[in-house]
């Protein structure tokens, strides 16, 4: 049998200073960041997962240093960058903007800068490099996100078709971190509360993975948090419940203790 694979399509690596249009608090700990400018214009976005790196300011400084790109590729500078990837929440083409929401907790780069920004702040962005447009074929999607990919998780459901039949899981602190995500999909969504433990330290999503009973035919399962948490979901979508690699999208956002983890070097490990 054929599995329904994942397109990915390439995007010229752009750089883009914009300046912050609206903040808004949409939970406790979540911000959402609406960026926009006309820099903007070409911006592509594709995919559920489609992510950028966001390249903030030096402490003291009003811009952040801008990337070095020659021949579609970053390169190296004289000054590195601070960047942090983040998933794009919306992509509004006409209005020239781009929504971003992101989890302030601890004094992270992102996190702190979240915490204080503003209306008219300037925030560099870059990306992204490609999208991995998923096959929306399949008879049933299991998704399981913490909050750093709650807006990944937010972009899938709005993505999917009407019908399509899912299975969620959202980790959260507690109930005053829930969003309303919409969708047209055939949607069973659970809300995990973590409760007073720290963000990247439960078992939730995998002890609810393991107990859901999945519906028969071709499916496919997109689960991203923290990087080692998902580890044992990885071998054991693969291992025990005979998933193909095809049909399995595992993705460490972050890691603990690293401040500026690749999620790629996860990519297909067991």
């Amino acid at each position: 049998m054929t599995l329904p694979r994942t397109t990915i399509v390439r995007h010229p690596l752009v750089y883009r200073l914009l300046e912050v249009r609206r903040v808004v608090r949409i939970t406790p700990s979540t911000v959402r960041v609406t960026l926009g400018g006309e820099a903007l214009a070409g911006f592509r976005s594709q995919a559920p997962t489609d992510h950028v790196k966001l390249c903030f300011a030096e402490p003291g400084a009003e811009l952040p240093v801008a990337p070095v790109i020659e021949n579609d590729a970053w390169v190296d500078g004289p000054v590195a960058p601070i960047t942090r990837d983040y998933t794009i929440r919306h992509h509004r083409p006409d209005a020239l903007e781009l929504d971003v929401d992101m989890v302030v907790h601890g004094d992270g780069v992102g996190s702190s800068w979240a915490a204080r920004a503003e209306p008219g702040m300037r925030l560099g962005v870059l990306g992204p490099r490609g999208s991995h447009v998923p096959p929306l074929t399949h008879d049933w999607y299991l998704l399981a996100a913490e909050e750093t990919a709650i807006p990944a998780l937010g972009r899938w459901l709005e993505t999917l078709p009407a019908g399509a039949r899912v299975i969620a899981f959202a980790e959260v602190a507690g109930p005053e971190e829930e969003q309303d995500l919409a969708t047209a999909a055939d949607l069973s969504l659970t809300w995990l509360h973590r409760g007073d433990a720290a963000p990247g330290t439960s078992d939730l999503l995998e002890r609810a993975i393991r107990a859901v009973d999945l519906p028969p035919g071709v499916g496919f399962a997109w689960i991203a948090g923290e990087a080692t948490t998902l580890k044992p979901i990885r071998r054991h979508l693969r291992r025990e419940r005979g998933l193909a690699k095809e049909q399995v999208d595992v993705d460490g956002y972050w890691k603990r203790g690293t401040a500026d983890h690749d999620h790629h070097e996860d990519d297909d490990a067991e």
